[in-house]
């Protein structure tokens, strides 16, 4: 007599791993997953590192639309339809590793699997309220808390027992172009975190719980309120 077994399906092994339709890449700082104007054919799952989806308009200007964590999707607009192609460019900031997942294997296992599926549910709905608090904080937020805010989002706070966070290796060009200002500025506002004792800067960025609490308390020393022009686009 053979005896069947029914094991569940294991979203975050299917994620992470190689295997049928799936492969394991590995990301450069500034090497591309796609750029705007590819053919959308598979999707990413971003298991470290950190990267970012940028839109360049006709005339030439570049946009940050938002940034990229571990556990995010990238290139979802793959599954939309056949032949669909990206309307961004996703891009490294830090080296990265992530699973290349083909479009039908993504598909099918949608389908099929319901712990799958409200993983990825349950991403699109964090990432559009996620886009759209990028947006009014491009639009409204001074340099200094744009900076002090992607500081934050890049230490993963929320987990248990952590009350401080070492960031991947990110260069100040890098925060600069996330935040939409010059590197001399991130600089300067790094310094004075660092004199706040919010963040220890020596090489890498390791940030402090405080800096959470003053960026939720709306309690930056010295505040710069200048906000950014907003261009034609």
């Amino acid at each position: 007599m053979v005896e069947h077994t029914d094991s569940a399906f294991d979203s975050e092994a299917f994620l992470t791993s190689a295997g049928l339709g799936r492969k394991l890449v590995n990301l450069i700082e500034g090497q591309h997953f796609f750029a705007q104007g590819d053919v959308a054919d598979s999707v990413f799952y971003l298991r470290s590192g950190t990267a970012k989806l940028t839109v360049v308009s006709r005339s030439g200007k570049e946009a940050t639309i938002t940034q990229l964590m571990p556990g995010d999707f990238i290139g979802e607009e793959s599954l939309a339809s056949f032949g669909a192609l990206h309307m961004a460019t996703a891009t490294a900031v830090t080296g990265c590793t992530a699973v290349n997942i083909e479009r039908d294997e993504m598909l099918r296992a949608l389908r099929e699997e319901h712990p799958l599926s409200d993983k990825f549910m349950t991403f699109l709905l964090e990432r559009g309220m996620r886009i759209q608090s990028d947006l009014v904080d491009q639009l409204f937020n001074s340099s200094e808390k744009r900076l002090a805010r992607i500081l934050v989002l890049m230490a993963g706070f929320g987990q248990p027992n952590h009350p401080e966070m070492l960031l991947p290796a990110i260069t100040e060009e890098s925060l600069a172009e996330m935040i939409g200002t010059q590197q001399s500025t991130v600089s300067f506002f790094l310094s004075r975190f660092r004199a706040s004792g919010f963040i220890d800067y020596d090489g890498r960025i390791r940030v402090h719980k405080t800096l959470l609490n003053v960026l939720l308390h709306d309690r930056l020393p010295g505040n710069n309120t200048e906000t950014p022009e907003i261009e034609d686009f």
